[in-house]
């Protein structure tokens, strides 16, 4: 490939179905007569690979600070982009941002598209409570909170470079409004609602050349039953430590039995806007 945007980015608020899409796309381009390994994945390193930064820029990022690797990351994707013949797939949690330097972190010059993925906030907050291993409570403020960030513990080498989350509403609207790159956005209840014209829209949308009988041989084997059974035998490498399993319930709106009122009215509140923009209150507030 001559051109170099190489990079589709596989971009998400944490819980959102990232992870469900990169096992369906591995499925899909292995083309394999089983379903594919959840811990070998097609390559779709997460952006905020550490191993990938010290490569492209020859430093140690464990002697830099985080806003000093925020200034170098721009140039650890056009690495990445340069050095490639094929697309490349990046998962990324990163809310889209620009470094101290001004410049885009995710950049137009190195990106083919995104696949941003949504999900009702109530859900993520329940999906995300265990995954933090923390309260809901506690999560909730978490998603209010425009300084959190992921690998930000101060005097700890984390496994991944710092990724800034924002707010759950502003992550979104980083990505969706704010970006200016090609975006195709896939709503969680809308795949689960019909997976085959969800995931195709993005498969045509990143240009994939895939017949019908692929996607849907490829979405089977994504199955949340097939994910679950494979943590349950040998684990998943992604899970956090301390949570329970990665591959929870993987369903919409089990909210309504897991979130006290008070918690509902509070992330209603909290994400009105966005929750309205994307279907998930109405004009009057009203939960759909």
């Amino acid at each position: 490939m001559d051109d170099p945007r190489k990079i589709v980015w596989l971009a998400s608020y944490p819980k959102s179905g990232n992870t469900w899409f990169r096992v369906f796309l591995s499925n899909l381009l292995s083309k394999a007569d089983q379903p594919a390994d959840i811990n070998n994945l097609f390559a779709t390193p997460i952006a905020s690979n550490r191993e990938l930064f010290d490569e492209a820029t020859g430093l140690s990022s464990s002697d830099l600070t985080p806003d000093e690797i925020d200034n170098l990351r721009p140039g650890v994707y056009e690495y990445a982009s340069r050095n490639s013949n094929e697309l490349l797939f990046q998962k990324v949690h990163d809310a889209w941002l620009t470094t101290e330097l001004g410049e885009p972190m995710f950049s137009k010059e190195v990106t083919q598209s995104v696949v941003y993925f949504v999900r009702n906030p109530l859900d993520v907050a329940v999906s995300f409570a265990n995954h933090l291993s923390k309260s809901l409570d506690e999560t909730v403020k978490i998603m209010t909170d425009e300084s959190y960030a992921f690998g930000s513990t101060p005097n700890r080498l984390h496994i991944q470079l710092r990724q800034r989350l924002l707010t759950w509403s502003n992550h979104v609207r980083s990505w969706v409004d704010q970006s200016d790159l090609p975006i195709i956005v896939l709503r969680y209840e809308d795949i689960k609602a019909d997976t085959f014209t969800a995931f195709s829209k993005a498969v045509n949308f990143i240009g994939i050349n895939a017949s019908a009988n692929d996607i849907v041989k490829a979405i089977g084997y994504s199955d949340i039953k097939e994910m679950q059974k494979q943590e349950a035998e040998k684990g998943f490498k992604e899970k956090p430590a301390n949570a329970l399993s990665f591959f929870r319930k993987g369903v919409a709106g089990s909210w309504r039995a897991e979130l006290p009122d008070y918690l509902v009215t509070q992330i209603c509140n909290d994400h009105r806007e966005m929750m309205i923009r994307f279907g998930y209150l109405d004009d009057n507030g009203i939960r759909l």
